[in-house]
């Protein structure tokens, strides 16, 4: 960037943030928020009050957002630094809107960021934890009770799902024809159903078409097949006969994109359609 270009940033920065809006904070509880993406959304529109929130992503009403419903007739805004510091938020919250410098870039300007955490497992004391980014975000949102109270219904979902022990196994797969092996919360997903994970191999990678040719998994756990999300082109293996084969067969579990696009409480949705699906 030339010298002119971040003077003239910096003028108009200046302008943005320097004159702030009359306090609307409710002792430590923010009550202008911004959301920039759609995992955001989730936490957001879930943990904060109506009338704290100020806008929220235009993937909040979309097909994979899990509160799209309660987003409806939200305001909506880019995750764009002009388009947000107009509104002067007091507080931004992000997993990935804005780009990888969105939080240090909004910090700068005088606003504090609440970032959404990745979630690496279902459950646990860990920081990686569903239940300990709830109460991350709970208390970044000034709403610990709520937090509180979302963990302790996860946890007493889980523990309702973790006695029953269905047997088989299971193979995830997507439009977008990849599967999942250990050490992801897809797969931790399918052993709290009761389900072992037919891909072996750790990662993410393509379906194992060879190996379907000969063995099959008692269940397919189909994710975003009802939107079509992540976008198969025509080579996807999602369009390979052998993998077809698999979607048409009995025991086939479809799973809404909404509840596995984002690491949150809602993956115990899909974690009980397969649990259910697998006793019919």
């Amino acid at each position: 960037m030339s010298r002119l270009a971040t003077l003239v940033l910096s003028v108009w920065l200046s302008a943005c943030v320097g004159e702030q809006p009359p306090s609307q904070t409710a002792g430590d509880k923010p009550m202008r928020i911004v959301s920039l993406d759609y995992c955001a959304d989730q936490y957001v529109l879930k943990l904060a009050d109506a009338d704290q929130i100020l806008a929220i992503s235009p993937d909040a009403t979309k097909e994979f957002s899990y509160m799209r419903e309660e987003a409806t007739g939200m305001p909506t805004v880019r995750a764009v630094a002009e388009d947000v510091l107009i509104l002067k938020p007091d507080l931004v919250v992000r997993a990935y809107g804005g780009g990888p410098n969105a939080a240090a870039f909004f910090e700068r300007a005088g606003v504090p960021v609440l970032q959404v955490g990745w979630a690496s497992n279902v459950d646990g004391e860990d920081i990686g934890s569903i239940p300990s980014l709830i109460q991350h975000m709970a208390a970044g949102l000034g709403q610990p009770e709520r937090g509180e109270a979302l963990v302790a219904d996860f946890r007493k979902r889980l523990s309702t799902l973790e006695a029953r022990r269905n047997g088989g196994s299971a193979l995830y797969m997507t439009p977008a024809g990849v599967t999942t092996g250990p050490g992801s919360l897809v797969h931790e997903m399918l052993v709290i159903a009761g389900l072992e994970n037919f891909e072996k191999t750790p990662g993410w990678r393509s379906l194992p078409l060879e190996r379907l040719v000969y063995e099959q998994p008692d269940v397919v756990a189909a994710a975003f097949f009802e939107a079509l999300t992540n976008h198969p082109d025509a080579w996807s293996a999602s369009k390979h006969p052998v993998a077809r084969a698999q979607l048409d067969g009995p025991q086939t579990v479809p799973l809404q994109g909404a509840w596995t696009a984002c690491g949150g409480w809602f993956i115990l949705d899909a974690v009980e359609a397969l649990a259910e699906g697998v006793e019919q």
